[in-house]
């Protein structure tokens, strides 16, 4: 591949923000007036059942003026609370000039304020929508470039020779880097990298991802690396739900244990084993999201993209926090259930003696 070579596509950013407990998928549908679609439409052959089992209402704001040029912009909604708001800019550029434009707005400090605007204006409309919603956003960012395939002579540029003369550049994108990565790096990088056909790639790190197909043929993959963010801002969340939680439980066990304290446990306890059962709604969720995708491609891509992502590790995370949650659970019910008998225990033997007490008062002399 020419070093002077000159390529199309997209640069997508995708902030997402965790908004609420829920949406009502339905109702907002209505206000907004669009029809959701079975997502993502895969182009290589698939089962009828291969699709979102709750698929996300997508929105179009339309185009905007952000740093300097014309941005395309999307938000997509979820139902377990999480919406994304993609910006999207197509780009013609070598490699160089790639580089500068997708390092520049993966380092703007202006890309969450922007997408975070937008949302609030629309929420303005479709705020109803929202169940149980959150005063404190927490949010996400990834980065996807989607490249066009490139000629050579009269067929298109294969993704193996594609990492055999771009790697270095490739590993560069997706970590966000202008400079040359070590040899060891770069290797590593490229390592998280799969293809369907011989002329498509898709090269998975933390921050963005590197994707060379065309754009019809890059969309379900766009989805699918969607869909894994929402998930670890849905665990992001949750872990620091838990910590914030686990935290004040450790604080009220190490207090002085008196007969009040320990009925006030009870309640305590109930709040940790409610969040408990939150959380594996939100597993069964995304088990149930993911299932579609077994023994298949897509299956291997989204674990691919799931891993680099940090999903996997934000999950285990979570699931050591959830169990340690049980565990609190357990013991201070436990504690309760034993104060509890030994306060009706000693009521018991306040009544006897109170018996006897009357009994010796009114024995006749």
């Amino acid at each position: 591949m020419q070093d002077n070579a000159t390529l199309t596509g997209t640069l997508r950013g995708l902030q997402l923000f965790d908004i609420a407990e829920s949406i009502d998928l339905q109702r907002l549908q209505s206000i907004i007036g669009t029809i959701p679609r079975r997502e993502p439409a895969f182009r290589h052959p698939a089962p009828d059942y291969v699709r979102f089992e709750r698929p996300p209402i997508t929105q179009t704001i339309g185009t905007q003026r952000m740093m300097g040029a014309d941005v395309e912009v999307r938000i997509r909604y979820f139902d377990y609370g999480v919406a994304s708001i993609e910006l999207k800019i197509p780009f013609r550029a070598g490699w160089h000039e790639l580089l500068k434009l997708a390092n520049g707005w993966m380092l703007s400090p202006d890309m969450e304020t922007f997408a975070e605007q937008i949302l609030r204006g629309a929420l303005a409309k479709t705020g109803e929508t929202l169940i149980k919603p959150h005063e404190k956003w927490i949010s996400e960012d990834y980065y996807i470039v989607q490249v066009d395939p490139v000629r050579q002579g009269d067929a298109n540029l294969s993704a193996e020779d594609l990492l055999r003369d771009r790697g270095e550049e490739i590993a560069q994108l997706v970590r966000g880097e202008t400079q040359t990565l070590s040899a060891g790096e770069r290797l590593e990088v490229l390592q998280s990298s799969i293809s369907y056909y011989p002329t498509d790639l898709l090269v998975v790190a933390w921050v963005a991802a590197f994707l060379y197909d065309t754009p019809q043929g890059a969309t379900p993959t766009v989805d699918l690396l969607e869909y894994a963010n929402t998930q670890l801002l849905e665990f992001r969340y949750y872990d620091e739900v838990l910590t914030k939680v686990l935290s004040d439980v450790y604080k009220q066990l190490e207090h002085r244990h008196t007969m009040w304290a320990r009925w006030k446990m009870a309640r305590q306890a109930e709040t940790l084993n409610t969040i408990r059962l939150d959380f594996e709604e939100l597993a069964e969720r995304t088990e149930n999201a993911i299932k579609f995708l077994s023994d298949m491609f897509n299956a291997r891509l989204y674990r691919l993209a799931a891993a680099r992502i940090g999903v996997s590790d934000y999950r285990s995370l979570v699931t050591e926090k959830l169990n340690t949650a049980r565990d609190l659970y357990e013991s201070m019910v436990n504690e309760f259930h034993q104060g509890r008998a030994f306060f009706l225990e000693l009521m018991v033997v306040v009544i006897l003696l109170v018996e006897i007490m009357f009994l010796f008062w009114h024995k006749p002399v």
